[in-house]
């Protein structure tokens, strides 16, 4: 069983990489996402460098009333410092992400291997389970990032709804390496 485990880890892993390459490079999910231009960005980045040395993720709220409150409707800005440039994003970025996605994969098509012989034994059943795992990432990952200084509602749905359905497409993976373990007849 550890075989088709590491088997299916790496097909899931490839998919994992695959998707990546496909809606984040070719399609630029993310970056729509995450890279919003800032107008007026060079002043603002030169702001920002010098007022924020130290890495770590920041809020910048607007200045507090006479009763100590903030006015209602008012903006509030996260930024986040990771204390690295551009050339962070090379070939050890690059290869953390390999990793991870054949560790996710890995991990959940052993988890899938030690359920029951009843989900095993059935295709969709195998998917759905995955698909449980995916809700479960974005209910616990996915969804908490709705908030005051993380993401837009729409934003968060829309992430959300991504790795369900890219959940989905690696149990549709998995699931062709995981079968039952067989019977022994004694």
């Amino acid at each position: 069983m550890l075989k088709k485990v590491i088997i299916a880890g790496l097909g899931g892993g490839l998919t994992l990489i695959i998707w990546a390459i496909l809606i984040n490079g070719f399609f630029g999910f993310r970056y729509r996402i995450d890279m919003k231009k800032v107008p007026n960005e060079a002043q603002v980045y030169q702001i920002l460098k010098e007022n924020i040395t130290e890495p770590g993720r920041y809020l910048c709220n607007p200045e507090l009333t006479e009763s100590n409150t903030f006015l209602e409707n008012q903006p509030v800005f996260s930024i986040l410092y990771g204390g690295m440039g551009h050339e962070a994003a090379g070939p050890l970025s690059v290869i953390l992400d390999f990793i991870y996605a054949f560790v996710i994969a890995t991990l959940c098509a052993f988890l899938l291997s030690l359920s029951s012989d009843k989900i095993t034994s059935n295709y969709l059943r195998k998917v759905f389970f995955v698909f449980i795992l995916g809700l479960l990432f974005a209910f616990f990952s996915d969804i908490k990032k709705y908030g005051i200084g993380n993401y837009p509602l729409s934003d968060t749905l829309i992430i959300t709804f991504h790795n369900i359905i890219l959940w989905t497409v690696l149990g549709l993976v998995i699931g062709l390496f995981i079968k039952p373990i067989p019977k022994r007849t004694v």
